[in-house]
């Protein structure tokens, strides 16, 4: 594992209650960095499984203390930008800055484009793009405000590089998410804030086991006939949290200090095929 050094940084972690969002925040904090983790905590109607909850926040803070790093944990819905603006300055009261932001938070569901209500389009794309824009945007304001730079790291997918069948929802807000990171390198690069997304291939979270549950095997398994594997090597399984995390590790870090505006696929190979 490469010796990322964080010491006296903060990092802002939304969707950090379980899943890729809490491998996000200990690894952060295993390299020296105190962690502000939020979540919803709470379910949304249209997604069919549970989202982190305020316990599951609250261990995830433990994790980071666990480490050896300061934690503060906070309930908020990143598609509200009066909850995003409060956390961004409440952080900020208690740390006296961000020096990262890991911009996770995200949900998934399935639905035929031409069949899908709206309510299930607009939470979708108010989570997985507004949701990213506002943290970015409060975080971003803040990085100009300081003066001395920042990391903007984002959670697209490799569904934002193709299309996915029953996800016409999802592939659009990871495709914003792409046009979004760019538009922001270059607006933000005057202050020497980088900006980057991450494309994972199917990662072993929460949100998978719980498409298995309310979705079925086989609907599934029709949708893996139509993509092939998520993952060329070995069972063409899924990945883990922590092959994610350390793309955020390096994208945070001086070791990208001149990587701004990019995509990077983390998909076992997903999209060479």
């Amino acid at each position: 594992m490469p010796e990322y050094d964080f010491g006296g940084q903060v990092a802002f972690v939304t969707g950090a209650a379980h899943g890729q969002g809490e491998s996000h925040a200990q690894h952060y904090a295993k390299h020296g960095a105190d962690v502000v983790v939020t979540d919803i905590g709470h379910n949304v109607e249209t997604v069919p499984y549970d989202l982190g909850t305020g316990d599951e926040l609250e261990a995830t803070a433990d994790l980071v203390e666990e480490e050896g790093q300061e934690a503060l944990a906070i309930e908020m819905d990143v598609r509200d930008e009066s909850q995003v603006e409060a956390a961004v300055e409440e952080a900020v009261d208690q740390f006296g800055r961000i020096d990262i932001l890991a911009n996770n938070a995200g949900i998934g569901s399935m639905a035929e484009t031409t069949e899908m209500d709206e309510a299930t389009w607009d939470e979708m794309i108010d989570t997985n793009l507004k949701g990213v824009w506002l943290a970015a945007k409060h975080v971003g304001k803040h990085f100009i405000d300081r003066g001395d730079g920042g990391k903007i790291v984002s959670t697209s997918s490799a569904a934002g590089a193709i299309g996915l069948p029953g996800q016409g929802h999802y592939v659009a807000a990871k495709h914003g998410v792409i046009g979004l990171t760019k538009t922001l390198a270059l607006e933000l690069a005057e202050y020497d804030v980088n900006v980057n997304c991450i494309g994972p291939t199917g990662i072993d979270t929460p949100m998978i086991s719980g498409f298995t549950e309310a979705y079925g095997e086989e609907t599934l398994g029709e949708m893996a006939e139509m993509t092939g594997p998520w993952n060329v090597f070995g069972d063409g399984g899924m990945i883990d949290s922590k092959d994610i995390s350390e793309a955020y590790l390096w994208l945070s870090s001086d070791a990208a200090r001149y990587v701004t505006g990019i995509y990077l696929p983390v998909d076992a190979g997903f999209l060479a095929k």
